[in-house]
C-alpha cells in the first residue's frame, strides 16, 4: 500500500514542504511504477530468475529538490536507468553489495562505499535481493546553484564529481548519517525537520555537503570548484538573487545592493560569473521553473502558475527563453516529468 499525500506545492520558491510516501508490494509492475514516479521515468526493473521472493519495500521522503528513500526488492534484480539529465544521485547500500556501471566505470557499492552518478549517461545496476539501499536524488539545478553560490566559484555543468566515496571515515560517514537522520525525521510529522525553517537548513546542508564529500581525481578540492574568489560585490549580489529569485530586480537595484555603479557590476559579473547580472538571474529563474516542472504532475500545477511564481511576467518571452535553454517547451517538461 502507499502512504502519504502527493507533493504539496509551495507558495513561493524555496518554501519546500516535506512529503512522505511508502509502498510495500509483491507486484513488480506496481514497484516499477512507484520508482518511476518518485525517481526517474526511463527506469526499467527486471527480476533475475524466480520472482517468488519478490517483495519490494520503498520508504521515500521528498523535500524540495531532494528525494531520499530506503529501497529493497527482496530478490535479485537488474535495473537500468536512462540518461538522468535532471539530477545527481547517490546509492549507499545499508546491507549487501551492488554492482554499478556508469560512464564506463564499475563500482562495487556496499556499506563501506557509495556509488555516485552524474546527470550524463545510462546506469546499469545488478541489485541482489539482500541489498537494502539508501537512495538520494538531488536535482541538478539545485546542486549546481548551491555550489556556485556557496563556494564563490563559477562551476562547470555537470559538476565533475567522482564515481564513489567512502562511507566509513571522513565526510562521507557524516554526510550519510545526516541524510539518514533527515529521512527518519521527515517521516515524523512532529519532528524538528517538519518545521519549514529547519527543513530548509537541513536541505541546504545535504545539497552543499554532497559537493564537499564526493571523491574526485583532481586533488583535495572538487574539480570544477577551483578558481579565483569572486569579489564581495558579486557575492553580495548573488546572495540577494538566490534569496529572492522571483523579485523584480533591475540592474540599478542589483548595483545598489552591491554598492557600486551599474557598469562596474556588469563588468565584474562578466569577468567572474561569465554573464551579466540579469542574464544570471534569468538563468536562475529558468532552472527553478525547470526543476519544479520536472517534479510536478500536470494536474498539480500549470506552466503559467510556476512561471509567475519564479518571477516571469511575460509568458511569451518566458516560453522562448525556456525552449532556448532546454530545447523543449515548458509544457513538454511538465508532461514528461522524470
Amino acid at each position: 500500500m502507499v502512504g502519504g499525500e502527493g507533493p504539496a506545492r509551495p507558495g513561493a520558491p524555496g518554501a519546500d514542504i516535506p512529503v512522505h510516501v511508502a509502498l510495500h508490494t509483491t507486484d513488480v509492475d506496481e514497484a516499477r511504477a512507484f520508482c518511476r514516479k518518485l525517481f526517474y521515468g526511463p527506469l526499467q526493473v527486471t527480476p533475475v530468475g524466480d520472482t517468488t521472493d519478490f517483495a519490494f519495500s520503498g520508504d521515500v521522503v521528498m523535500l524540495g529538490p531532494i528525494t531520499v528513500g530506503e529501497i529493497s526488492y527482496g530478490t535479485d534484480i537488474h535495473l537500468n536507468i536512462g540518461d538522468l539529465e535532471t539530477a545527481y544521485h547517490v546509492l549507499a547500500p545499508l546491507t549487501g553489495t551492488l554492482r554499478s556501471r556508469h560512464r564506463g566505470t564499475v563500482v562495487m557499492a556496499d556499506p563501506t562505499r557509495a556509488a555516485v552518478y552524474r546527470p550524463v549517461g545510462d546506469i546499469d545496476l545488478d541489485w541482489p535481493g539482500n541489498c537494502r539501499m539508501l537512495s538520494v536524488k538531488i536535482e541538478r539545478a539545485a546542486l549546481e546553484r548551491e555550489v556556485d553560490a556557496a563556494l564563490d566559484q563559477q562551476v562547470v555543468s555537470p559538476l565533475p564529481l567522482g564515481a564513489s566515496f567512502d562511507l566509513i571515515d571522513g565526510p562521507g560517514r557524516t554526510w550519510t548519517a545526516l541524510v539518514r537522520l533527515l529521512h527518519r525525521e521527515l517521516r515524523d510529522e512532529d519532528g524538528l525537520a517538519s518545521q519549514p525553517r529547519m527543513a530548509a537548513r537541513w536541505r541546504d546542508m545535504v545539497v552543499s555537503g554532497l559537493a564537499l564529500t564526493v571523491e574526485h581525481p583532481y586533488g583535495e578540492e572538487p574539480a570544477g570548484l577551483r578558481g579565483p574568489s569572486r569579489p564581495r560585490t558579486v557575492k553580495r549580489t548573488l546572495d540577494a538573487m538566490h534569496a529572492e529569485p522571483w523579485r523584480a530586480f533591475t540592474a540599478r537595484d542589483l548595483a545598489a545592493i552591491a554598492g557600486v555603479g551599474v557598469r562596474v557590476l556588469q563588468e565584474s559579473f562578466r569577468q567572474h560569473v561569465g554573464m551579466s547580472p540579469l542574464t544570471y538571474l534569468r538563468r536562475l529563474r529558468l532552472d527553478g521553473v525547470h526543476a519544479e516542472l520536472s517534479r510536478s504532475e500536470p494536474w498539480e500545477v500549470s506552466v503559467s502558475e510556476v512561471a509567475f511564481r519564479w518571477g516571469f511576467t511575460h509568458l511569451g518571452r518566458f516560453a522562448g527563453a525556456y525552449r532556448a535553454r532546454y530545447g523543449v517547451p515548458p509544457s513538454q517538461t511538465l508532461r514528461e516529468r522524470r
